[in-house]
């Protein structure tokens, strides 16, 4: 297999068997690696894959790579697959792609603190290219791009559209700041304006503050739920 391409200042780290590239993404930005590295691995059923940055911003500022991840994801997947499927997105970060389950985004970060400059940050997109079910279909609520119509799409191909569509974004949001993702990513999140139920809150999903955080109405009451809540430990 011949190597990746991504843009420049992004290089690629893969692993195989059963390495994690969301830990090892983990490790590497712990220990200094530089941002841009991505880290995957494409053997088995799934594509694995995470991106290093290193955010000049404030934590709770910095969390918008979570939708800007799922919006690059949005493009490049769009780009490859046949017309009629349907990305859509969580505010948390799972894909649902023709209205199942197909995967996730995950997000670390090196401080909690939503007011301090992290000294890094890893997002972790982990996407099922075929089923692993004995009897794919069987649970109607989860898929993967196989039984979607998208068994031409190669984890390759994809991983690198993701990057590249990701960086567009970053862009975007660097030089014209947040309206541009959050229009777009609106778009793609179906639950906005349905009753829903987080971190056992319930209420109606009324829409998200400037740096993504859930708005969540209950009775007379709006809560924010901030983004940067989702970060795994």
């Amino acid at each position: 297999m011949s190597a990746l391409q991504f843009p420049p200042l992004f290089q690629g780290v893969p692993l195989e068997g059963g390495a994690d590239p969301f830990e090892r993404a983990t490790a590497l930005a712990i220990a200094g690696t530089d941002p841009g590295t991505v880290v995957y691995n494409l053997s088995g059923n799934t594509l694995r894959a995470s991106l290093i940055f290193a955010p000049e911003v404030a934590l709770e500022s910095a969390m918008a790579m979570l939708p800007i991840c799922g919006v690059g994801f949005q493009a490049a997947l769009g780009s490859l697959a046949p017309p009629e499927v349907a990305v859509h997105l969580t505010w948390d970060g799972t894909i649902r792609v023709n209205g199942a389950v197909c995967g996730a985004f995950s997000v670390r970060a090196a401080s909690p603190d939503p007011t301090a400059v992290p000294n890094w940050l890893v997002v972790g997109l982990e996407l099922a290219m075929t089923s692993l079910e004995d009897n794919p279909g069987e649970d109607p609520d989860r898929t993967s791009l196989q039984e979607e119509g998208c068994a031409e799409i190669t984890a390759e191909q994809l991983l690198e559209g993701w990057v590249r569509h990701t960086l567009y974004w970053i862009n975007r949001w660097m030089e014209e700041g947040p309206q541009p993702v959050h229009s777009d990513w609106r778009g793609l999140v179906p639950s906005l304006g349905e009753e829903i139920e987080v971190d056992d809150k319930s209420g109606t999903f009324v829409g998200v503050d400037e740096h993504f955080g859930m708005l969540l109405r209950t009775g007379d009451d709006t809560i924010l739920l901030p983004l940067s809540s989702r970060l795994k430990g």
